[in-house]
């Protein structure tokens, strides 16, 4: 059995960046609404917010930690398996982590203990500013990720120095690079809705139970303004950032549409199954001029086809192709959610229409679906390099034994089963427990019977 150490090492980078992603998509959104929720209850003193805060503070809770958890393992592997492209882009990298791990990470570890154990404990504006700050951590934290990440599609304030490394000219070029806001502003914003259908779902699953109703309706009813008043915003943000992607990574566009012959009047390929062998799409369902109308925001616009690249430039088409799909499907549906949503609330049907409760349950995974669709066009459409257009991904590698990798592979796949189901079993148990507005007060007194201070 051959074991190509390179396909082996990509394996492994996708398998465990795919379970690192959906830990911040849902505790970026969840501190935000966690805030959201304390703010009502200090404002209104209605007791169902603090009950709604302290189920969801420990769900974010041991959200928080799988996503440390997986996040430092990924980082390992830049030194494991990737150690010329940290060898070669250390300098420009390097300090844009280490910058999360300063602004970022400390500032949500040290508020993290208070959120979690500091009820009775301190006030309840301090309790409220540390969730607040706790959540621009997490801001912060994606700020950062996502500055380094798009470097490495959008590459600017650097040089190329002795050895080919990369040296850093301009901090300002190099933190902001030219896809940089685009894909903070989409990414922030799809946590936001992944987090809402997320307590949307459960929420439309205790309507069903008839339990914790008060509850309930409170986390549906909030759910539902994410995705009447967010869905649209983006979808807008989306348009966007694909009009930068064409600008700066073409070849990426014409993967994702299927556009193989350079032209105008390009139609949209709604399904099909692209061939890179025949350079044509088989099967396909096309509504015409779209594409042209998308890419260029005009009617007959000129759109560049795959075929104008050779073909050791070109990204692979097919799962970018569906990816891209699967990731727009659930933006539609999402938006639809948000018109069904304002329909039944208009006929106070909002909380009671069984078929709609069964509706949100259905699409509580698919912010997480959407989101790893996205990072898969993302990261896929950037071959064959890792820097874009500097440096490939193939001359990034280690030079380790394809074995040890496929062993390691291996014991990732068990350790993250083990680790990380029984963390996501931990969750549904206390989803399954649910709010409870007649649980024991947190004791204010020490277990030697002394009272803890009140900052």
């Amino acid at each position: 059995m051959e074991f190509d150490p390179a396909l082996l090492a990509r394996i492994q980078f996708a398998f465990t960046i795919s379970f690192h992603i959906l830990f911040p998509s849902l505790t970026i959104g969840l501190a935000s609404w966690l805030a959201v929720v304390e703010g009502l209850w200090l404002k209104t003193g209605n007791e169902t917010y603090r009950d709604i805060y302290k189920l969801w503070v420990k769900i974010f809770a041991v959200t928080f930690g799988m996503g440390v958890v997986s996040g430092v393992v990924m980082s390992y592997q830049f030194g494991t398996n990737w150690s010329v492209f940290s060898d070669r882009t250390g300098s420009v990298l390097g300090p844009l982590l280490a910058f999360e791990v300063l602004t970022a990470f400390f500032l949500e570890a040290s508020f993290l203990g208070v959120m979690i154990f500091g009820w009775d404990r301190v006030t309840p504006r301090m309790h409220f500013l540390s969730t607040v700050i706790v959540a621009v951590g997490t801001v912060i934290s994606a700020f950062w990720i996502l500055s380094a990440n798009s470097w490495m599609q959008t590459p600017t304030g650097y040089e190329i120095g002795a050895d080919n490394l990369f040296l850093p000219l301009n901090w300002v070029d190099i933190i902001f690079n030219p896809s940089f806001l685009y894909r903070l502003f989409h990414m922030v914003t799809a946590a936001y809705l992944t987090t809402a259908f997320f307590v949307g779902g459960i929420g439309a699953w205790y309507l069903l139970k008839k339990r914790h109703l008060k509850q309930a309706r409170i986390m549906v009813g909030m759910a539902m303004l994410m995705a009447v008043f967010v869905s649209p915003i983006q979808i807008f943000l989306g348009d966007l950032h694909g009009l930068n992607t064409l600008k700066y990574q073409p070849q990426k566009i014409a993967a994702i549409e299927a556009i193989w012959d350079t032209g105008k009047d390009v139609p949209f390929v709604l399904v099909g199954w692209p061939d890179e062998k025949t350079e044509t799409t088989h099967f396909a369902v096309t509504i015409p001029y779209l594409t042209s109308l998308l890419l260029t925001h005009e009617v007959g616009g000129e759109c560049r086809g795959l075929k104008s690249w050779p073909k050791s430039e070109r990204p692979p088409i097919l799962p970018i192709f569906w990816s891209f799909r699967i990731m727009v499907g659930i933006g539609l549906l999402m938006l639809l959610t948000g018109f069904m949503a304002i329909v039944l609330y208009f006929r106070s049907q909002l909380f009671t229409q069984k078929w709609f409760q069964y509706w949100c349950l259905f699409m509580t995974p698919s912010g997480f679906i959407a989101v790893l669709a996205g990072w898969f066009v993302t990261e896929i459409g950037r071959q064959p390099y890792i820097v874009y257009g500097l440096m490939r991904t193939l001359e990034a590698r280690s030079p380790v034994i394809g074995q040890h990798v496929f062993l390691s592979l291996i014991a990732f796949v068990f350790v993250y089963t083990f680790v990380f189901g029984a963390g996501i079993y931990y969750i549904a148990k206390l989803i399954r427990k649910g709010p409870s507005s007649k649980e024991k007060k947190e004791d204010i007194y020490g277990s030697h019977g002394l009272k803890t201070p009140r900052l």
